[in-house]
């Protein structure tokens, strides 16, 4: 309580941020610079190589090196209110995704209609995930494991600009995360990140909302709140009598209830970057869930049924007053994440869970939309007494 008190003592004092701002005092990613640009056939991309060193002053540890993502997008207006959105993903070479394909319609100036595979409106990465909008050579842990990105599903709803007041909204209604098709894939190890559908043949048997209000009426500052309440899908269901009570119970036991809440701000002034971000995570039904995904020696499974996760990040543009285009911003964060935070009496509360990470160091733009990434990151759990170290370097790009 203590460290969730300190960050909201921040985010009241600075709202906080790292990203470009475009008109308005928004700002953008990339599905958003497809939906403003002009033309029929509107092409982009966005990617990232990395390497990461392991550093241990007893072990030696091979780096890794890998082409993280490339990803390239592909709009097409067919006419001023009627629009095309998708992104392909090629990760570490060999695994294809698409992120998102939606197709949006504009009602009046201030609703849109959207509908197709979309971004979960959940915090900041998961919709502002390109290499050039954050800090840091990797996407913060917490939005690895919390709300896991890329977090995308299929669904439908409305989006809009309230520009007299200085608001953005989202709504959509869409299918919720797998978690249970003859196997569990929620765990207190990974969080939610294994339940993502991503749209593969998804399948869905209630809905979920999701929910997200941005304000961006001071200048340099955005504040956002997001909510997503719904429950996990369950394979179970299909094709199930609706008088067999028996089944019906059992596949009961094979859901989750989630209700997710999240606070984020990011905010700039006179080359001083803030951003942060917290969530909460509550789960229900985790006993029934546990005992039902128990492992073949009757194990339960370990889900927990709250986990939180918050970071508060902070750098500078050293040459601000510099006759440049260039951007040098040396940086930290402080991240907290618990999978943990409250757990069933069945099972017991596991210190690895909870992790404390801090991450320094500098981004370097070259121009806008190429920029080179370097830093240290630590990380110490509850079961560890001391830190783990990995320096990373990076490019990253977005067009």
């Amino acid at each position: 309580m203590k460290r969730t008190g300190l960050l909201m003592a921040v985010l009241v004092w600075a709202g906080l941020t790292f990203a470009q701002e475009n008109e308005g005092n928004q700002y953008i990613n990339s599905a958003e610079k497809l939906l403003s640009t002009d033309g029929r056939l509107v092409i982009g991309g966005y990617g990232e190589v990395h390497y990461n060193q392991p550093l241990d002053a007893d072990v030696r540890n091979n780096g890794k090196l890998d082409v993280h993502r490339l990803v390239m997008l592909l709009g097409y207006n067919f006419s001023s209110k009627t629009q095309f959105v998708s992104e392909l993903e090629f990760e570490h070479v060999e695994e294809v995704y698409v992120e998102q394909a939606f197709l949006q319609h504009r009602l009046n100036n201030y609703i849109n209609l959207r509908a197709g595979l979309i971004l979960v409106p959940m915090g900041i990465t998961n919709e502002y995930h390109e290499p050039t909008t954050f800090n840091g050579v990797e996407r913060p842990v917490v939005d690895n494991t919390i709300a896991p990105t890329t977090w995308r599903e299929i669904g439908f709803g409305i989006t809009g600009n309230i520009l007299p007041a200085s608001l953005k909204y989202q709504a959509y209604l869409m299918n919720g995360f797998n978690g249970y098709d003859g196997s569990p894939h929620l765990n207190g190890s990974n969080g939610l990140r294994k339940g993502r559908q991503k749209g593969a043949e998804s399948f869905i048997s209630s809905p979920d909302l999701a929910l997200k209000l941005e304000y961006y009426g001071i200048r340099g500052l955005n504040v956002g709140v997001s909510g997503y309440i719904g429950s996990t899908e369950s394979t179970l269901y299909n094709d199930m009598d609706k008088n067999n009570e028996a089944g019906l119970a059992k596949a009961d036991s094979s859901v989750v209830g989630i209700t997710m809440l999240g606070v984020d701000a990011r905010y700039s002034l006179s080359g001083f970057e803030f951003r942060g971000q917290f969530y909460y995570t509550g789960l229900s039904n985790t006993a029934q869930y546990n005992t039902f995904t128990a492992d073949s020696n009757g194990k339960p499974n370990d889900l927990g049924r709250a986990m939180t996760g918050w970071y508060v990040e902070a750098g500078y543009n050293v040459f601000r007053f510099c006759n440049t285009e260039n951007e040098l911003v040396p940086f930290i964060r402080y991240e907290y994440l618990n999978t943990h935070q409250q757990v069933e009496p069945s099972i017991t509360a596991n210190p690895a869970y909870e992790k404390n990470i801090i991450t320094t160091g500098l981004t370097l733009g070259l121009t806008k939309g190429a920029v080179v990434k370097a830093d240290m990151q630590f990380v110490k759990n509850g079961s560890d007494n001391a830190y783990s170290k990995v320096f990373s370097v990076g490019i990253g790009v977005m067009f």
